[in-house]
């Protein structure tokens, strides 16, 4: 019988299962930016604070769906993401344009991209860890 730990170690490397979390986290979070009606969903007293954590929470999960990807290419992704937020809502009479929330995207993305213990990286090497490197 394999311990928790393996299984857990299986559920962080099971990539279709984050995929899947990340594109429902994408439709979610677009949902409820560009929404008129007020849900009863937990949301943090600042707006700045609920941008936070959703980015944090779409950064590690892009993290999990594809590890062996550079933060080069999908930071500026999900930053642009923010932004066409943004975007849309300054063409909604009941929302506004902010770059107070992109800067706050831009600050958990950076969270989302600080080491986490259990989460799997890239195990490729290059030459800064090649034995036969200069």
């Amino acid at each position: 019988m394999a311990t928790l730990k393996h299984q857990l170690t299986s559920l962080l490397n099971f990539r279709p299962l984050w995929r899947l979390a990340l594109l429902l986290s994408v439709i979610s979070i677009g949902f409820l930016a560009t929404t008129s009606s007020s849900y009863p969903i937990p949301s943090a007293p600042s707006d700045k604070v609920n941008h936070l954590i959703a980015f944090i929470e779409l950064t590690l999960v892009t993290r999990l769906a594809w590890p062996e990807l550079r933060a080069t290419w999908y930071a500026p992704a999900l930053l642009a993401f923010g932004f066409g937020i943004e975007a849309v809502q300054a063409l909604l009479p009941y929302r506004d344009f902010s770059l107070a929330d992109v800067a706050a995207d831009g600050v958990g993305i950076l969270i989302g991209l600080l080491p986490w213990p259990g989460l799997p990286s890239s195990n490729k090497r290059d030459l800064r860890n090649s034995p036969n490197s200069v």
